[in-house]
């Protein structure tokens, strides 16, 4: 596949690396002066760097966006970002948008349709930091919103659910069972008679003010739930 990223930052460039590491060709634009210097410097060899605005339509054509399968508008400016975005929705590319402050979310909701999927590189990183952490049976996935978090539970010999059936979990109501997945199996849709055994997982989606009480129904109190951090 074929990829525009625009932003040669951390996260625009880590990415890029990736897909070129996985076999896709991925081309990086980015105008700061000082970061290119560098960037050319280090010749990146699997990954193209091009000199230019990433919410200039021009500088995109210039890119490959015409050719492109997706465009990652993974740069620290969100006004570029959405413009990328705009860009390479007109040309029938997916597009992935960064946005770093939560006050940007209105700005996404205003060109939502125009945008696949938004990124929020920092939340994502202190998710994994948090994890590790914390360690334990309980590990955040994702905030899906400010109020809204995938966790992923692992039954152990001492959770109050082991041996019960899914349709005996009963949640609060501002939690949902998502998906379920036996010891060593991939996880998969929960049905109602599957039963709730040691090194099983669950996953679930839990707003923050429940999240202790999901953790305390299915874990059990000795455990530290991620949203108790």
């Amino acid at each position: 596949m074929r990829f525009v990223i625009v932003g040669a930052g951390r996260v625009g460039l880590r990415t890029a690396r990736v897909l070129a590491e996985e076999g896709h060709e991925a081309t990086v634009i980015e105008n700061d002066p000082d970061q290119l210097e560098r960037l050319w410097g280090d010749r990146l060899e699997i990954v193209d760097i091009l000199d230019g605005d990433g919410a200039n339509e021009e500088d995109l054509v210039d890119a490959g966006i015409e050719e492109a399968d997706a465009v990652g508008a993974l740069s620290g400016d969100v006004i570029t970002n959405v413009m990328a975005c705009l860009i390479g929705k007109s040309r029938g590319c997916r597009t992935v948008m960064r946005i770093d402050n939560d006050e940007y979310e209105g700005v996404y909701r205003k060109y939502a349709a125009e945008v696949d999927e938004v990124v929020y590189p920092e939340r994502l990183g202190a998710i994994g930091a948090k994890n590790a952490l914390l360690g334990g049976t309980i590990r955040a996935i994702a905030d899906i919103a400010h109020h809204l978090q995938l966790v992923e539970f692992t039954i152990t010999r001492d959770s109050p659910t082991r041996g019960y059936t899914l349709s005996e979990l009963e949640l609060p109501g501002d939690a949902r069972l998502l998906a379920f997945g036996k010891e060593g199996s991939p996880l998969g849709l929960p049905h109602a008679d599957d039963s709730l055994e040691e090194g099983d997982r669950v996953v679930a989606l839990a707003d923050f003010g429940v999240l202790g009480d999901v953790r305390r129904i299915i874990a059990g109190d000795a455990s530290r739930a991620a949203g108790d951090a």
